[in-house]
């Protein structure tokens, strides 16, 4: 019955050992090819999921005209750590399923990297930070590059993601409030850090990789655990228009 879908599950979800298993010996409970299809299916929800997971960070901006409580810096380290995970991740033939989320929130996260800038009073700031941006992932994308480069910039990841969490976590608390901090990205972004420990080392094999991981799930669960703590904590100029 399942044999017309061989090719495309074979494709994209199982090897194809895995697909006699199931399909041919109706071994359903073969617990490698059970870790194997719980891996790849995390790894296309979470990118799926990271098509529009910093949207509502996104809209939250463009309906507040505001950028209230955001960091700018906290984004760069951001896109850096982003960056070097898509490319370290394609320097080493790594499947899609297991970093895709990257391109997609790297895309988004750009963008709220602009808005900032723009509801600043700095637009023209913000569309140089975009090409300077591009510029350095064209270069890092490059075969020209060495891999070595690339490999350095994902064992900077770690602390990168540890000071943008820690930048935006000291806003936070400065502020009193998480301003126009979204909660929808934030626990999504914490579910999503969380669930790729597991499909890294089992797609990936790679201590570096699923170390990142551990890392950006402990920061985004700060980042999460201030949004509950401040959660009807309100900027002083929402509270005068109150």
């Amino acid at each position: 019955m399942m044999e017309p879908f061989r090719e495309l599950l074979v494709k994209f979800l199982i090897p194809e050992k895995c697909f006699d298993e199931f399909f041919v010996n109706f071994n359903l409970l073969d617990v490698p090819c059970l870790k194997i299809l719980l891996s790849k299916g995390l790894g296309i929800g979470i990118i799926a999921g990271s098509v529009m997971v910093k949207l509502p960070q996104i809209f939250k901006l463009l309906g507040a005209k505001s950028a209230e409580g955001l960091s700018f810096n906290s984004i760069l380290l951001e896109l850096l750590a982003i960056t070097g995970t898509m490319a370290y991740s394609i320097a080493n033939s790594f499947p899609f399923s297991a970093w895709g989320e990257a391109l997609f929130l790297m895309l988004q996260t750009v963008v709220i990297g602009f808005l900032i800038q723009h509801y600043r009073g700095n637009a023209l700031r913000g569309l140089g930070f975009i090409a300077v941006y591009l510029a350095l992932v064209s270069l890092l994308l490059s075969p020209l590059t060495p891999r070595s480069v690339v490999t350095t910039m994902q064992a900077t990841n770690m602390p990168a993601v540890v000071i943008s969490r820690l930048i935006q976590a000291g806003t936070n608390f400065r502020n009193g409030h998480t301003g126009q901090l979204s909660a929808i990205t934030v626990f999504l972004l914490f579910a999503g850090s969380l669930a790729r420990i597991f499909t890294s080392v089992q797609e990936t094999g790679d201590p570096l990789m699923a170390l990142t991981y551990v890392v950006s799930s402990c920061c985004n669960g700060i980042i999460a655990a201030q949004l509950l703590y401040y959660w009807n904590a309100r900027p002083a100029d929402e509270k005068k228009r109150l």
